[in-house]
């Protein structure tokens, strides 16, 4: 193979259309001539192929939504456009094209065409009569003439009308030659790893069985009411994505959450403290046999627990609101320092435990808490500090250890705050960690 990409980064656009099933195909052409490949995805395009599959396919971040930053925190469009050596978007719908043509950035692909210098190609897939129609020939005509596009237009085919006409993506390796005939007629510039969108770390949680917790729990009033709290459980979810790229086995245990689930983990949901008690036990605990210890290597506590319940259960009926209404409240159990000691103390312990200590005025009181519950690491955050915890999209946080080394990170976007906390679980499972 002559490698005619060696070194090149070629960002591959993907959008709504069907054919999108066929880019795995694309990726691996490029890859095959040397080439390093970040995906950009429309929203509409993860329903035809996912995320998790192309990541998996480059060893890069997928970006699929204009909003979202990179796991480094920089922002995704503009490092694809910034670092490109050509985008490729493959394959371009009708509706792809026409906001392209008119400069609406309203998805990382066009946003990143518009920012970029790059050459970039199109290869478009739809119905015969859709690309035949005058406004789509316009709008493409536009993206060549006034653009410097270059266009691989549609073969004539079957198309998933189950009709036939000229709308079927063209072939990968007419595609790929595409790519290599733009690059060669742009200036030749000297590839800038430094600057391109970064690769999924490398698996140094290969092999380890990580469960984290997600979200807030919830416990019942009456039949229609619950005592609840703030969390999104942005920050798990951050934490259970950053260790399954990081190459652990995952499981998230997730209550309420306001944010989507992550692809590529086990997944088990639960409502209440005593659910998420008995999710726990099931993960974490040895067989009543006591033959076995714990398989899991970490338990990240991200969850942000219920601290009371009713006492004596929930009302079966609704509560009335006829005059002053009192509700007598019960603590909680305290599911970590619970799940320390049934398996054992720090230095018998093969799992790791980490907590989260949500306090005003964080620090001193998740001290207290490392020590009383005998855990490995505690991470504490400020909930009343500005602009950063619950919903927002930054956290900023001090993540503590039983020999009081204390690492400082943020204010960040959650998901650099979990790997953050993960460089210090990977440092505490390689060591064997303080005792």
């Amino acid at each position: 193979m002559s490698a005619r990409l060696k070194g090149r980064l070629i960002v591959l656009g993907i959008t709504g259309s069907i054919a999108a099933f066929k880019s795995p195909e694309i990726v691996r052409a490029l890859r095959a001539e040397g080439a390093d490949v970040q995906v950009l995805m429309t929203p509409a395009a993860t329903r035809f192929v996912s995320p998790l599959t192309m990541r998996t396919l480059t060893g890069r971040a997928v970006d699929a939504d204009l909003l979202d930053l990179l796991p480094d925190g920089r922002i995704g469009h503009i490092v694809a456009a910034d670092s490109a050596d050509a985008i490729l978007v493959a394959p371009a719908t009708a509706q792809w094209i026409g906001a392209m043509a008119s400069g609406m950035a309203g998805d990382p692909v066009t946003a990143t065409c518009l920012a970029t210098t790059a050459p970039v190609v199109v290869a478009p897939a739809m119905d015969g009569e859709m690309w035949a129609h005058p406004a789509t020939q316009a709008n493409a005509r536009r993206l060549t003439e006034d653009f410097g596009y270059t266009l691989v237009e549609p073969v004539h085919g079957a198309l998933a009308s189950g009709s036939e006409g000229a709308g079927r993506l063209a072939e990968a390796s007419v595609i790929l030659a595409a790519v290599i005939e733009a690059i060669g007629a742009s200036p030749v510039r000297e590839p800038d790893v430094a600057r391109r969108p970064p690769v999924v770390p490398a698996g140094d949680l290969s092999g380890r069985r990580v469960v984290v917790t997600a979200g807030g729990t919830e416990e019942p009033i009456d039949a229609v009411r619950i005592l609840a709290n703030r969390s999104s459980g942005r920050q798990g979810i951050a934490l259970a994505e950053a260790a399954r790229d990081r190459g652990a086995d995952v499981l998230l245990i997730a209550a309420r959450v306001s944010v989507p689930l992550p692809e590529g983990v086990e997944i088990v949901r639960v409502a209440t403290v005593d659910e998420l008690s008995s999710a726990l036990d099931a993960a974490l605990l040895p067989p009543p046999d006591g033959k076995a210890t714990s398989s899991v290597d970490a338990l990240i506590a991200a969850a942000a627990v219920s601290d009371f319940r009713m006492r004596g259960g929930p009302s079966a009926e609704k509560l009335l609101r006829d005059g002053d209404l009192t509700l007598t409240l019960e603590p909680t159990p305290d599911l970590l320092a619970g799940i320390a000691k049934r398996l054992g103390g720090r230095a018998a312990r093969q799992t790791k435990l980490i907590g989260f200590s949500a306090e005003s005025g964080a620090t001193k009181r998740a001290a207290e808490k490392l020590k009383a519950k005998d855990l490995d690491l505690v991470v504490a955050n400020d909930v009343t500090a500005p602009g950063i915890g619950f919903e927002s999209a930054e956290n900023r946080a001090e993540i503590l250890d039983v020999d009081g080394v204390i690492s400082v990170v943020g204010p960040a976007p959650k998901r650099v705050v979990a790997d953050a906390i993960l460089d210090r679980l990977v440092a505490l499972l390689v060591t064997g960690g303080a005792r």
